[in-house]
């Protein structure tokens, strides 16, 4: 939580606060992120100068209150992004400090969190790293025992007991974060369960480190890499004939890295396994990258709606929905390499080597499409045209730079567009074109399934946007899932999914749509069950969740053609 948070105030900084933005020292011990900030012209700064101008952010590891008000006394605007656990060590040592006591820091004397903690115990502090250090201090009156936040927790199991044993008068307190704990706890379990462990993180991070120790603690092969790239040093005996590889993190880590290295080992586990399983996984890969298992995906919920509400006459609108969401997805991924290069970082090379081809197949696609449309008659050819401009001016600037009173120069400004958008074009082609297409006065009940499609592509979009939240916010996009928080968003979307079965259940009933509707509820369902087991950890963003995600489409589409074969 701590770190997440520093990197978000440090990325949102160029926005809200005066240039230049510097760090007082790197922000986080992290290599990809600190590169990522000077990309973005947000330097490090190691030495505070008596003049300056522009905006410090004060690291997450925090700084002695004598630097900050250094950094205030040069005229910067300060922003503290210390760690709030890390604040509350602070807390404790000042009050302490002010009635006399002694502090003792368990710790490590050079790491900056450490340093910045002595500065608040009045010359009054130690750090002690051995038990042996903790004896030789002499006895005092009054003092207190504290631990850096990403402290190895036996140890400082092993000071508490010691101090009870010899200084019961000492004040001793649990101040490892709670988050490594868990994580440290949690490493030892994964360790028993796996035949090696990957732990990732900066080499120069003192938690990753210790997480790295704990697994070799247990005897299981356990690495220490930055990124993916460090695989390749890593015995290839050792991953090759692992059956199961663990995977855990500092807490510095960002999720993108992660992400990295989970899809390098998956694909490592797939390439050593037999033909079929390559194959599949090759092809299921590519159907994903080219958009094509989206686009049948379009075409199949076309179907459902269809069939919901009784049309015979659906194939070329069938086609229609296909055409026009392989063409627009494709854009999208042309212009959005940028949020791809972290997100999924495969998915940016593989539109990068096939740029032209993939630009010839959406302008095909979207050209295929109006095509049809306008053999169908006027109305959808305007329909699908109005659809595929908007689509097109999504990146596009619309408001020049001279009108100054107005925000969002394109629609991609304007926060959370890209969710709702989606969800309602995709509920127009697929809901709205053939009823107002081929009736003059459509049923009202056409909107309520026209809702339920786009809701259910709203979540599916919105679920996406969740695990991309980290990439979005490094390129500046204002997703649903950033506006709201990741709790928040899943939350919102198990309320949609609920909303979407119990629609379904309530028309079937009312016989206002076939009792198609009934089976159709196990569409949302399946959305609902990939969120929860995403949620408990039992999936993880990978090329499984995605196919899965993508999938509860061509249920709707299977469940409505196997209605229609059984003459329903």
């Amino acid at each position: 939580m701590g770190v997440r948070r520093a990197v978000e105030m440090v990325l949102d900084a160029p926005d809200r606060y005066a240039d230049p933005i510097y760090t007082y020292g790197p922000l986080i011990h992290n290599p990809q992120v600190l590169d990522l900030l000077e990309s973005k012209d947000i330097t490090v700064m190691g030495e505070i100068p008596d003049q300056g101008t522009g905006t410090v952010l004060i690291r997450a590891h925090g700084v002695p209150p004598t630097a900050k008000q250094s950094l205030q006394n040069a005229d910067f605007k300060v922003i503290d992004a210390t760690c709030p656990r890390v604040i509350k060590v602070q807390t404790i040592i000042r009050k302490h400090a002010k009635k006399d006591y002694v502090t003792i820091i368990i710790g490590d004397k050079d790491h900056p969190e450490v340093i910045g903690l002595l500065g608040y115990a009045r010359q009054k502090g130690h750090v002690i790293g051995s038990l042996d250090e903790l004896a030789s201090l002499p006895a005092f009156e009054k003092a207190i025992i504290v631990a850096q936040t990403t402290q190895n927790t036996e140890f400082f199991e092993t000071v508490t007991r010691w101090t009870a044993a010899n200084h019961p008068h000492y004040k001793v307190y649990n101040t490892i974060c709670d988050s490594t704990e868990r994580r440290q706890a949690e490493v030892k379990r994964l360790a028993q369960t796996v035949d090696a462990v990957i732990v990732v993180g900066g080499l120069e991070s003192g938690n990753t480190r210790r997480l790295a120790e704990i697994a070799q603690e247990t005897g299981k092969p356990a690495y220490h890499i930055e990124s993916e790239a460090d695989l390749e040093n890593i015995d290839s005996d050792v991953l090759g004939s692992a059956r199961h590889i663990g995977i855990t993190a500092g807490a510095s880590t960002p999720n993108w890295i992660i992400k990295k290295v989970y899809r390098a080992l998956e694909t490592l586990q797939i390439k050593r396994r037999n033909n079929w399983r390559r194959f599949m996984f090759s092809l299921q890969r590519g159907l994903l990258l080219t958009n094509i298992y989206v686009s049948l995906g379009a075409g199949c919920l076309s179907y459902a709606c269809s069939k919901l509400q009784g049309f015979t006459q659906f194939f070329p609108y069938v086609l229609i929905a296909m055409l026009y969401v392989q063409s627009m997805h494709i854009l999208a991924h042309l212009t959005g390499k940028k949020a791809d290069q972290y997100n999924d970082p495969e998915r940016a090379r593989f539109y990068e080597k096939y740029k032209m081809l993939l630009t010839i197949l959406a302008l095909a696609a979207g050209g295929a499409g109006l095509v049809i449309a306008f053999t169908l008659g006027v109305f959808p050819f305007f329909l699908l045209l109005i659809l595929s401009v908007l689509g097109l001016s999504y990146n596009r600037i619309l408001v020049p730079k001279q009108i100054v009173f107005f925000k969002y120069r394109r629609i991609r400004d304007i926060p959370g567009s890209k969710t709702f958008l989606i969800a309602i074009a995709w509920g127009i082609v697929t809901a709205l074109l053939t009823p107002l297409a081929l009736t003059d006065q459509p049923h009202w009940v056409t909107g309520l399934i026209f809702l339920w499609a786009a809701g259910l592509v709203f979540a599916r979009t919105a679920f996406f946007d969740i695990l991309d939240m980290q990439g979005d916010r490094i390129v500046g996009k204002e997703t649903i899932a950033i506006l709201l928080g990741e709790k928040k968003s899943l939350r919102l979307l198990k309320i949609t999914l609920l909303s979407l079965m119990a629609a379904l259940l309530v028309l079937s009933s009312f016989h206002l749509i076939s009792y198609l509707g009934f089976f159709l509820i196990s569409s949302p369902l399946l959305l609902l069950l990939l969120l929860s087991a995403y949620e408990q950890g039992i999936l993880l963003p990978s090329v499984k969740l995605e196919l899965l995600v993508e999938t509860n489409f061509l249920l709707a589409g299977i469940i409505a053609f196997l209605w229609s074969l059984l003459g329903f």
